[in-house]
């Protein structure tokens, strides 16, 4: 009798038990794109935020947030907190990737509250959904990784 596919779903946490070396190489590999990209693009825009090399970040603030502290200093706010959540995402993955995502969503909130600047949010959500898959191969990756070192292995 054939599985069906409620069947294979419910066995394949066994079939990743068993995943070839290949597979896991391939994972791996997924898994290292997210990560080393999730640690770099937080950090160039948030060191962007103080240069404004790549644009004017402030047109991108709605005035309900923005007036609170001013642009210029919310944006340097921002900045920080986007080097701080490379970085952590660098150390930690499986706790900082989550947190990325939900950072996103924050932007899309802004976005939303300027009006236009739909496809940025749509690219933001995009990319929020990288930042969860990243948490997801994380928790086997990141896992692995800090038990390899811990046995000095």
């Amino acid at each position: 009798m054939e599985n069906s596919k409620a069947d294979n779903l419910v066995t394949g946490t066994a079939m990743a038990l068993v995943a070839s070396p290949d597979d896991v190489k391939r994972d791996y590999q997924a898994y290292q794109i997210l990560h080393w990209g999730f640690v770099a693009l937080p950090i160039l825009a948030g060191l962007d935020k103080f240069a404004d090399i790549l644009c004017n970040w402030s047109m991108y603030l709605a005035p309900q947030i923005g007036n609170v502290l001013g642009p210029n200093l919310t944006m340097q706010i921002v900045g920080v907190i986007e080097v701080l959540a490379g970085i952590g995402v660098a150390l930690k993955p499986r706790w900082l990737a989550p947190v990325v995502a939900l950072w996103l969503w924050g932007i899309i909130v802004n976005l939303l509250l300027l009006g236009g600047h739909y496809d940025i949010a749509l690219r933001d959500f995009g990319l929020s959904l990288g930042a969860l898959g990243l948490w997801r191969l994380s928790q086997h990756f990141d896992i692995a990784r800090t038990t390899r070192s811990d046995t000095g292995a």
